[in-house]
């Protein structure tokens, strides 16, 4: 697998969009870091570490629906491995004039847009949720 974050964020589109009110994950830091966020923003009710089927760590995310429809209406990669997209502070942009969230990587660790404005601190944009 090329790119982690996009197969989990895939992963929880598709879960979404069946209706689902739980999707599965391999574990790794990174993701727990980005889900993290999510479920600080609202986006998700949480995730729970747990052992998968085939003995190995994984990642029981908890979808979250307002009267039947999905909260997570848009969810984009923007930092690929083929294109690395690093904005510092001041240019990382508002998703829908801040109605939505960019999560960001910086050295402080994964946060949310306004997080590193906030704490001065630019990094890879890795995806955009609204």
């Amino acid at each position: 697998m090329n790119d982690p974050i996009a197969d989990m964020l895939t992963r929880i589109r598709n879960s979404q969009m069946r209706g689902k009110s739980t999707v599965m994950t391999p574990a790794s830091k990174l993701r727990a870091w980005v889900l993290d966020v999510l479920a600080d923003e609202g986006y998700i009710r949480g995730y729970e570490k747990i052992t998968g089927a085939d003995g190995h760590p994984a990642l029981e995310i908890s979808l979250k629906y307002y009267e039947g429809t999905p909260v997570i209406r848009e969810l984009k990669r923007v930092s690929k491995p083929g294109r690395r997209v690093y904005m510092s502070a001041q240019d990382i942009p508002e998703v829908r004039q801040g109605l939505g969230v960019s999560i960001v990587s910086t050295s402080k660790g994964v946060m949310s847009d306004a997080a590193a404005r906030n704490a001065k601190v630019g990094g890879e944009v890795l995806c955009t949720v609204f």
